[in-house]
């Protein structure tokens, strides 16, 4: 009956209302007896009206949804950690997760993602820190190609416990994988066609991912679990910046590391928080085209047997080299130090290997050294070797040889590059025998009993240096062949490598 009254009266509402106290539900559907009704309650106002708009309060718009990356994007991860210098670069941790928009040689453009695959940030990242996520390369344990003494130097790092472990690819022909720790052993992982990994054949998996997941919890060989990975540090083989030519006001000088007749070298930094090398060149007279044409092809070279170029400075002389910084100094200085002094025959053989290997690379780029030597190598954290002083020995040193006789490198140079100045990657291999008699004799001056010029007199004919003492014989064998007079029989830095490299496991031991 009191709804036909609501209709036929419909003035009387706001008393009607009073009279029955219409109650909204309580959130939850409940009719509720007593309290406010909540948000969606209907509420009266002092002359008894009701507001519709009140009644019934709309719910706000829905967020627009975040950006995502499409299903079937190739995903990248990060291997180090990069701090933006720039204000169109990402910054980014190690493990952050990416999903690239273009790729324009060594900067991509990338979205950086979440685990959910929603974009949260976007800038220029550095393609040389990403890796395909799906790949083993991002797993923490694995370091790629190494050899067993670099295996060795990351895994008695600081920071590493006894457990410590981590994967390497075998430097060593038809090794493949091996797994290096639990006490720095190594152990040949096998594998069963293309798709089985094992140690201990008893226990085989689809992927190296399962087999580090089995012995982290189970005894490998009865030599214990595995433990954390071995702790990872950043190569320096990065390039810092994109800009080559920059200004000399960004660079700060620390202390001098070393002088020479073509430059000296200094400890210094970059915008105050970047560690490099500056060597400021001697020579104001230097061909400015032709320096900068020698920069653009060391540009494109990169190994991580070779000095990584960072950046060139020659608005104003002197000008400036910047490169990355090897704490450990040249090779020379190293091996006429009481740490050089100490490593065995296998260690220093390793340490030719990696010139050898830089060089192996130079030589299939057409790139020649000429002034191959330890002083011109540079040593890093684990005893990483790197070529210096490549490519810019042409516009560097060759004026002054011309102009100063007495400093022609006569005891490293081949006969046809002083007699002619016919300089390529055999004359570079000459220099390399050289190189291999100052590593082997903890730095020994070269042609001890004989002065510069007597030296291109006796090697025209015939006389080359005799074996020095705890010279393996095979090693000094490489040497007279490096030293041959006719140029198309010295062996070329490819050969050089794969038989130093062998010849340093066969020293070490017989595992891998």
């Amino acid at each position: 009956m009191d709804e036909c009254l609501r209709k036929a009266c419909p003035c009387l509402e706001s008393l009607w209302q009073r009279i029955f106290e219409e109650k909204a539900p309580q959130p939850g559907g409940g009719g509720g007896d007593d309290g406010d009704g909540g948000p969606g309650s209907a509420r009266t106002d002092s002359s008894g009206d009701t507001s519709r708009e009140q009644r019934e309060i709309p719910k706000p718009p829905p967020k627009p949804p975040k950006k995502t990356v499409p299903e079937g994007a190739c995903i990248y991860m990060a291997l180090w950690s990069f701090e933006a210098r720039h204000q169109e670069e990402l910054s980014f941790q190690d493990g952050d997760l990416f999903s690239v928009a273009s790729r324009s040689g060594d900067w991509w453009t990338a979205e950086k993602i979440d685990q959910n695959g929603r974009v949260v940030a976007q800038g220029i990242v550095p393609s040389n820190y990403l890796a395909r996520a799906e790949s083993v390369r991002v797993q923490p344990w694995f370091y790629g190609r190494l050899s067993r003494f670099e295996t060795q130097s990351h895994l008695m790092a600081p920071g590493n416990n006894e457990g410590a472990f981590l994967i390497r690819e075998s430097v060593k022909d038809n090794i493949g994988y091996v797994l290096s720790g639990i006490g720095v052993k190594h152990f040949k992982i096998h594998q069963a066609g293309e798709s089985k990994f094992y140690i201990e054949s008893v226990h085989q998996f689809d992927s190296l991912i399962g087999l580090v997941d089995y012995y982290c919890a189970h005894s490998l060989n009865n030599a214990g679990r595995l433990g954390r990975p071995c702790k990872k540090t950043q190569d320096l083989n990065h390039y810092t910046v994109d800009e080559w030519e920059l200004p000399k006001e960004e660079f700060t000088l620390e202390e001098q590391l070393g002088s020479g007749f073509f430059a000296d070298v200094y400890r210094g930094r970059w915008k105050n928080h970047i560690s490099v090398a500056i060597k400021i060149l001697k020579n104001s007279e230097l061909n400015h085209r032709e320096f900068y044409r020698e920069v653009q092809i060391l540009k494109s070279l990169r190994h991580r047997h070779l000095i990584a170029l960072f950046a060139v400075c020659t608005a104003s002389t002197p000008y400036y080299i910047i490169t990355e910084l090897m704490e450990k100094g040249s090779l020379l200085k190293f091996l006429r130090s009481p740490e050089g002094q100490i490593q065995d025959v296998a260690s220093l053989i390793d340490m030719a290997a990696q010139v050898a290997d830089g060089m192996s690379y130079l030589e299939e780029k057409n790139s020649i050294h000429r002034d191959l030597a330890a002083r011109n190598v540079l040593v890093g954290q684990d005893y990483i070797c790197k070529v210096a002083d490549f490519g810019l020995a042409r516009v560097i040193k060759e004026p002054f040889y011309i102009s100063e006789e007495k400093k022609i490198p006569y005891k490293w140079s081949a006969p046809e590059a002083i007699s002619h100045g016919k300089f390529s990657n055999k004359s570079d291999v000459w220099s390399f025998g050289i190189l291999l008699y100052e590593i082997i004799t903890y730095g020994g001056v070269p042609y001890p009993a004989y002065s510069n010029q007597e030296v291109y007199q006796q090697v025209t004919i015939g006389y080359r240096m005799p074996k020095p003492p705890n010279c393996p014989d095979f090693l000094y064998e490489t040497m007279c062949r490096c030293w041959s007079a006719e140029p198309a029989h010295r062996p070329d830095f490819k050969s050089l490598k794969a038989q130093l490299e062998s010849s340093s496991y066969e020293l070490e031991s017989a595992h891998p």
